[in-house]
């Protein structure tokens, strides 16, 4: 292995903003599995003994050979960038070059390491050998020829004063004790218990971005958390939000183009280069076809928690990850609060987690000190993106809702035994002349929820491909009725003026923000000659207007005028009155919650009715199935 890990020049570092900031067991823990996952690990161990302020963290990575692990400590040395273009592509989680220099001067540094140049070691099948090198299988297998692994003690100054061969799995065991010792200050602030929530949650932040890798947390020899590997977030967020299930997430993935402003930086670089090439070597090519095309790459992953299945008491849960790191981004966070804005109840916060992977050029790390808040190049592209991706999430279509939960060959025998019955499997009621009908009924698409009947004068019973489903009229009518306000806030002249009385000077000026001028009819009276367009004709409309006059905001009174005008649980209804709700409630923006949070249906899978009426036992008994 040639030596990677090199000093980087004055003028670099010149341009790096302030080092690594480790002020905690939780900011080394950081740094550490940062440099682990650089290093292509796919399971990482960390113990924590933060009594004595010692941690560890072991990894099954590529490792280091003897020459890196001499310079490793060395200040600003990385092998991560070398030249100043490096830094407006960066593309891995650590590269500064100051995290074991700056724990070198902190406490007391180790670093165990054995290169793996054939990639991923053994560490992954035993990985204990990694943490305890007295448990490696050093002397199996041809292991005798293997390259050695390497135990270096740093000082405080970040060179190697120790050096000694040491029997080790292919991977890094970093160990710092004593940290902060010659800084007591810092640890009087976090006592161990929070110590520990604090990495806890480092972990968690990382974790979530590499669903890949396995990871543990141990405090001392005691087992804290174990992250099972998932193919996506979404696998993950269950082992770390209390009471949130599976079921009530949703994973969206979407290719993202180019930001404006990046392709336009982009074309114009490559085209200056051009001109260059061809005044220089008289190159016969028109400069103004050759176009920089971006590659395809970026995407983004998005996992959020169905505002009528789950919420939280705080925004703890409203994350946003950059190229596999959990970041802070005001402008990205407000969007995502926006976006589920009157969806969840009142004083309750979505779960939502969005991931952006875009191109290194759109991002400029160089803003904070620990790499956690970030400057996107293009902010409103970005929200502009994420905005759409939450709203597409949210609405009801083939693409979040479940999969046809009955095999095509069940099916056809459940066709053929119950086709002289009125209740049939997988086909739409409502087909059309267009596409065959095989098509049609594999596919889950919102035209087939079809109203069949009423309960209690409340519920509507709508069939679907996907089983049966539950309506509530009233709040789906109030989200339809306040999508259509929020769209557009119309008032409508009244020939006969609303009479008001006991308004106060605040609740005029509330009228008056929404656009209801009122003005003096005698004494304590008040006319209002102007009235939202829903409410001119109901026989409560001064009631209605008063209502409105306590709210002090546009939407709060887009919502109450909404719920007042959505029609009554109680209300009876036609089948083509229940079929166009349904209707205009599916073309909604977020049909799955009213403006309340309250949720708007009830989805029973055609499986649980099988699994209730023991359908399953009944296909095998008939048809040797």
């Amino acid at each position: 292995m040639p030596v990677t890990i090199q000093t980087l020049p004055t003028e670099v570092i010149n341009l790096i903003a302030a080092g690594e900031v480790i002020d905690s067991i939780a900011a080394a823990v950081r740094e550490l599995v940062e440099n682990s996952l650089d290093a292509g690990a796919t399971r990482i161990v960390v113990s924590v003994w933060p009594e004595q302020w010692r941690v560890q963290v072991a990894d099954n990575g590529t490792g280091m050979d003897l020459e890196n692990l001499r310079q490793a400590a060395s200040p600003h040395s990385t092998s991560k960038i070398t030249t100043e273009a490096d830094l407006y592509k960066i593309d891995t989680l650590g590269f500064r070059g100051e995290a074991l220099h700056s724990l070198a001067q902190l406490g007391c540094l180790e670093v165990l390491s054995r290169s793996n140049d054939l990639g991923l070691g053994d560490f992954s099948e035993n990985p204990e050998s990694a943490s305890n090198p007295a448990k490696s299988s050093f002397n199996k297998g041809g292991m005798e020829n293997a390259r050695s692994g390497w135990r270096v003690v740093y000082n405080n100054a970040g060179v190697a004063v120790e050096l000694e061969t040491a029997a080790i799995a292919p991977g890094t065991v970093v160990t710092v004790d004593n940290l902060f010792g010659n800084w007591p200050v810092r640890r009087s602030f976090l006592s161990p218990a929070q110590q520990m929530r604090s990495i806890q949650l480092t972990l968690q932040q990382i974790a979530i971005c590499h669903p890949h890798v396995n990871w543990q947390l141990r405090q001392g020899t005691t087992p804290c958390l174990h992250v099972t590997p998932g193919s996506t977030a979404e696998q993950l967020l269950p082992q770390f939000v209390r009471g949130v299930r599976s079921s009530d997430l949703q994973y969206l993935k979407l290719d993202l183009p180019a930001s404006p402003q990046n392709q336009k930086a982009a074309n114009f670089l490559v085209e200056t280069q051009l001109v260059g090439a061809r005044v220089k070597h008289n190159y016969q090519f028109p400069v103004a076809t050759s176009k920089f095309q971006m590659p395809n790459s970026q995407f983004l992953e998005l996992v959020i928690g169905l505002p009528d299945r789950c919420h939280r008491r705080r925004p703890d849960w409203v994350k946003v990850g950059v190229n596999r790191r959990v970041v802070r981004s005001p402008e990205l966070e407000q969007t995502i609060l926006s976006a589920f804005a009157r969806t969840c109840p009142r004083d309750r916060y979505p779960v939502c987690f969005v991931h952006l992977q875009i191109s290194p050029s759109e991002i400029d790390w160089n803003r904070h000190p620990a790499k956690v808040e970030i400057y996107l190049h293009d902010p409103s592209f970005w929200q502009a993106q994420v905005s759409a991706a939450i709203a597409r999430a949210l609405h009801l279509n083939d693409e979040v809702l479940p999969a046809a939960p009955i095999p095509d060959r069940v099916g056809k025998l459940l066709k053929a035994s119950e086709q002289k019955s009125a209740y049939s499997v997988g086909i739409s009621a409502r087909q059309n002349d267009e596409g065959g009908e095989q098509e049609k009924a594999n596919k889950i698409g919102l035209m087939e929820l079809r109203a069949i009947a009423q309960v209690h004068n409340t519920y509507i019973v709508a069939e679907h491909s996907s089983g049966m489903w539950l309506v509530e009229q009233h709040i789906a009518h109030e989200r339809v009725l306040y999508e259509q306000l929020c769209a557009a806030w119309q008032l409508k002249c009244l020939e006969k003026p609303v009479i008001l009385s006991q308004l106060s000077a605040l609740q005029i000026e509330n009228l008056s923000r929404l656009g209801l001028e009122v003005e003096t009819f005698g004494e304590q009276l008040w006319a209002a000659r102007e009235v939202p367009e829903l409410l001119a004709d109901r026989d409560d409309c001064a009631d209605a207007l008063f209502e409105l006059s306590k709210v002090a905001d546009l939407q709060a009174a887009q919502v109450a005028t909404a719920c007042r005008s959505a029609m009554r649980n109680g209300t009876p209804l036609s089948l083509s009155q229940m079929q166009n709700l349904l209707d205009e409630w599916q073309q909604t923006r977020n049909p799955r919650t009213c403006p309340h949070g309250r949720p708007i249906y009830f989805a029973l899978e055609e499986s649980t009715l099988a699994r209730i009426f023991r359908r399953s036992w009944v296909i095998g008994k008939s048809h040797g199935i």
